[in-house]
């Protein structure tokens, strides 16, 4: 009998984590496909996008009650039940990722829709695949229980800030020397905001990852301390990242 339980345990651990590995591609597809259709004018590409989050949303709901059944038949333990909790906060993080992508292609709709002068966007594109790379090296991390590639995550999304204020300061730009493109501009830091809250969601799930197999929460600790707890050092004080 407890054969039985603990194959049926680790299977039911399975899914779950595999269920969440693939609403993490459609998540990532999502991504792709709304920056394609801002790029190129392809509607068809926003509909896609539509799509995808209904099945981003199924697949939290699906993945949101097996964790509940596992935890009231199995009670898990340690890193088992780490691993539970940590999906159960990262579900929260990749349904707003889907989120924002779906946000990217409808005012990517907006955009080729109206009349409005084209805005260049080069940038938002570099920074979209910024973004997408760090959601699927979290997915990755997360797959192969890789605490240093999390840390690495963590890190790039200063980056993405960093991006994301260089493009809000060349819009702003625009919209002063030329008041016509106000209103494209402010579709395009819509944009550019939601692709920076993408990558913060992808932090933060790189954040659990490293919970999830060190047993440190490294939430406000830094970028050189979440490294370093990532490697399975000690935490220090420290003033700049």
């Amino acid at each position: 009998m407890t054969e039985h339980t603990n194959k049926q345990f680790d299977a039911d651990l399975e899914s779950v984590r595999s269920q969440f590995l693939q609403m993490g591609g459609v998540v990532e597809a999502m991504i792709q496909e709304a920056i394609d259709a801002l790029a190129s004018g392809d509607l068809t590409l926003v509909e896609k996008v539509r799509e995808r989050e209904k099945e981003v949303n199924r697949h939290e709901v699906e993945i949101d009650e097996s964790i509940s059944r596992i935890l009231a038949r199995h009670q898990p333990t340690a890193i088992d039940l780490r691993m539970l909790m940590a999906v159960s906060k990262m579900l929260t993080d990749m349904e707003r990722s889907g989120d924002e992508a779906e946000k990217v292609a409808t005012v990517a709709r907006r955009i080729h829709e109206s009349e409005v002068r084209h805005i260049p966007v080069i940038e938002l594109r570099h920074m979209a695949s910024n973004v997408r790379t760090m959601l699927h090296q979290a997915l990755d991390a997360f797959a192969r229980l890789d605490p240093i590639l999390a840390a690495a995550v963590v890190r790039s999304d200063k980056e993405v800030d960093k991006e994301w204020k260089g493009a809000l300061r060349h819009l702003i730009t625009y919209m002063i020397e030329d008041p016509r493109t106000i209103s494209r501009a402010i579709d395009m830091i819509f944009i550019a905001r939601a692709l920076e809250r993408i990558g913060d969601h992808a932090k933060n799930m790189s954040e659990r990852v490293i919970y999830m197999v060190k047993g440190a929460d490294v939430r406000h600790t830094g970028v050189k301390n979440t490294e370093r707890l990532a490697r399975g050092e000690e935490d220090t004080p420290e003033q700049d990242d």
